[in-house]
C-alpha cells in the first residue's frame, strides 16, 4: 500500500514539473512572438509618396517609365509605399520639380538633370556631355567608376539622392530647313537644343532656343526658329517633324548618352525602413535598362519608317564639321571646369574614366564595329 502510494506522489510531482515546463516554454515562445511581432507591426506602416517629373503625363517612355516604376516600387513593397506620379505641369511646373523635392513639397522628382544647370554647372555632366560618353560607358561611369559618389554628394547639398533611371543612347542630330555644309552654317541659325550642346552652337555663332516640347512643331513650322534636336526617331516622329523641317542630321554628338534621372527628397528618403530604400534603388535600376531597351528597339522601327515612309532626307554632319564642333565643345567644357569647383570635380571623375574606357572600346566595341562592313 505504502509502494503504491510512493508511485502516486511520484506522478503527481512530474505532472507538476511537466506543468511548469511547459508553461515557462510557452511564457517564452509569447515572449519570442511579441519580439518577433514588434517588427512585423512596423513593417505594416505605409507610405504615400508623390512624384513629379518634366515630362508630360504619360509621355511616350519617359513618362511610362516613371508610371511604371511606381508600379514596380507598390508591388516590391507589397502596397506599403505607393507613389502616385504627376506629369509636368499637373502638381508644380515641369521646371520646378528640383526645388520642390529639394524643399520637401513632394518626395520625388524625374527628369534629366541638365534642366537644373541654373542650381549648379555639374549637374548637367550627369545627363550628357557633347562628345562625350555613350549610354553604356555612362551607366558604366556611374555605378562602377565612381560617378554615383560624386553625384550623390552634390545633391545632398541641395537635401535630395540621386538615380539614374534611363538612357536614351545616341541621339539623333536634329532637324533642320537648310542643309549643314560646313561650320559657318551655323552662324545666325537659331536651333532648340538645351544643356551644354546649346553653348557650342552659341559658339558656332548660332543663337540656342528653350522653349517646351508642346511649343517646338509651330516654332518650326513658323519660322521661329531653324532647326530643333529633340530626341530620337521614335520620338520625332510622334512630334511630326518630318512634316515641317526638310532634312535630318545625325549622329547626337550634343547627347550621345543621355542619362536621365529620379530624385528623392533625402531627408525623408533616409526616414524610410532599410528594406523600402533598397525596393527604390532596385525599381530605378531596372528602370535604367528598361528606358534604354525601349529607346534601342522604337528608334530603328521608327527610323525605318521615316525613311522608307515619309521619304525623309537623312544626312551625316560632314566629318570637318564634327570636328569643328567638338573643338568648341571642348572649349565650352573649359569654360564650365574653371569657372565653378563642383563642376571641375565632376569633371575629374567623368574625364579620367572616360579615359579608361576609350582604351578598353579601342580593342572591343569599336574594333568589332569594323567587323559590320567585312
Amino acid at each position: 500500500m505504502e509502494e503504491k502510494k510512493d508511485k502516486t506522489v511520484e506522478k503527481t510531482s512530474t505532472r507538476r514539473d511537466f506543468l511548469k515546463k511547459a508553461a515557462v516554454t510557452t511564457a517564452g515562445a509569447a515572449a519570442a512572438v511579441s519580439t518577433i511581432g514588434a517588427p512585423a507591426v512596423h513593417a505594416k506602416k505605409t507610405y504615400t509618396w508623390r512624384m513629379v517629373t518634366t515630362w508630360p503625363p504619360h509621355f511616350p517612355v519617359f513618362g511610362e517609365a516613371a508610371d511604371k516604376l511606381a508600379e514596380w516600387v507598390d508591388v516590391m513593397s507589397q502596397g506599403r509605399l505607393k507613389i502616385q506620379v504627376y506629369g509636368g505641369g499637373e502638381l508644380v511646373p515641369p521646371l520646378q520639380a528640383f526645388d520642390a523635392v529639394s524643399q520637401g513639397m513632394v518626395e520625388m522628382g524625374h527628369g534629366a538633370s541638365y534642366y537644373w544647370a541654373g542650381k549648379s554647372p555639374a549637374t548637367q555632366f550627369f545627363a550628357q556631355v557633347p562628345f562625350g560618353m555613350n549610354a553604356q560607358q555612362m551607366t558604366a561611369w556611374i555605378y562602377g567608376g565612381g560617378g554615383l559618389k560624386v553625384w550623390e554628394e552634390l545633391y545632398a547639398k541641395f537635401n535630395l539622392v540621386p538615380f539614374p533611371v534611363g538612357n536614351s543612347g545616341v541621339q539623333m542630330g536634329g532637324w533642320f530647313n537648310k542643309e549643314i555644309n560646313s561650320i559657318n552654317d551655323y552662324k545666325g541659325l537659331k536651333m532648340r537644343i538645351p544643356g551644354l550642346g546649346g553653348k557650342v552652337i552659341a559658339k558656332a555663332g548660332g543663337s540656342a532656343v528653350l522653349s517646351a516640347g508642346g511649343e517646338i512643331y509651330t516654332n518650326l513650322e513658323r519660322g521661329v526658329i531653324d532647326a530643333t534636336e529633340w530626341v530620337g526617331p521614335y520620338h520625332d516622329y510622334l512630334m511630326g517633324f518630318h512634316k515641317v523641317a526638310k532634312y535630318y542630321y545625325y549622329p547626337g554628338w550634343h547627347e550621345p548618352g543621355l542619362n536621365l534621372e529620379m530624385f528623392v527628397n533625402k531627408s525623408k528618403f533616409d526616414a524610410l525602413p532599410k528594406d523600402l530604400q533598397e525596393i527604390i534603388r532596385a525599381a530605378a535600376y531596372r528602370s535604367h535598362w528598361f528606358e534604354f531597351a525601349e529607346f534601342e528597339s522604337k528608334n530603328v522601327e521608327y527610323l525605318n519608317k521615316l525613311v522608307n515612309e515619309e521619304n525623309v532626307k537623312l544626312k551625316a554632319f560632314p566629318d570637318q564639321v564634327l570636328k569643328d564642333l567638338k573643338k568648341l565643345s571642348g572649349e565650352v567644357l573649359q569654360e564650365v571646369v574653371e569657372s565653378d569647383a563642383d563642376s571641375r570635380k565632376v569633371w575629374d571623375s567623368y574625364s579620367a574614366f572616360r579615359k579608361k574606357v576609350s582604351q578598353w572600346s579601342e580593342v572591343t566595341e569599336q574594333a568589332y564595329a569594323k567587323t559590320f562592313d567585312m
